[in-house]
């Protein structure tokens, strides 16, 4: 018996991870919509495998977080990103934080299935490119100013590469509006961005990725 739990905030994604899952041979396939109930869930039912989006609360990292917190919990849970973030700093923090196997959305379903039974089988997955593109960040030559940021950092750029105001950050990130000011001051230091809208347009510049 293999169970699954699914942790996406788009239902279409949630429909299409059920059908080819189901596919695969597994019996039980749980969701969430959020990082909360999908921890909740996971302790409750601890399922075989997790596969989790990295961009929940309306485009921030969040996913990320939720990794660390279930791998602190249970060390060898085997848990596969599936995310539309291509940027191997994003895919080496979720590898850190705990994750089993990464592949992007825009994949094949082939490809899907072959990352979630290696995965299941508590093997590494990463396709080919994506594997020599992460093994590039830890090199000396490879200068890429994601790789400095922490994992709040990070949250917080990517709610400012959509347009998000302090407020609205502070709230989705559960901060106060304080710690947002302070991260992004750190930001445009770390970033060499005189103001916000310079900071803004960094985020984009830096997090963007193709539909």
């Amino acid at each position: 018996m293999t169970s699954v739990l699914v942790i996406d905030d788009h239902p279409v994604v949630l429909q299409g991870c059920r059908r080819m899952l189901e596919d695969a041979g597994a019996e039980t396939v749980f969701e969430a919509r959020d990082v909360a109930s999908g921890y909740r869930l996971y302790r409750r039912h601890r399922p075989d495998v997790v596969i989790v989006d990295l961009a929940m609360q309306s485009g921030g990292l969040g996913g990320l977080e939720l990794i660390r917190r279930l791998h602190s919990h249970d060390p060898a849970a085997r848990i596969l990103v599936l995310s539309m973030h291509s940027d191997p700093i994003i895919v080496a923090r979720a590898l850190e934080a705990g994750a089993t196997g990464y592949v992007l959305k825009d994949t094949s379903s082939g490809d899907l299935i072959k990352a979630f039974e290696k995965v299941r089988a508590g093997t590494p997955y990463l396709s080919g490119d994506m594997a020599m593109q992460v093994a590039l960040v830890h090199t000396p030559a490879r200068q890429n100013p994601l790789a400095d940021l922490t994992p709040r950092e990070l949250q917080t750029l990517a709610l400012l590469a959509e347009g998000k105001p302090y407020g609205r950050i502070a709230e989705e990130l559960n901060v106060s509006y304080k710690t947002v000011v302070n991260v992004c001051s750190q930001l445009k230091q770390k970033l060499d961005a005189r103001n916000l809208p310079e900071l803004i347009r960094s985020a984009v510049q830096l997090l963007s990725t193709p539909s």
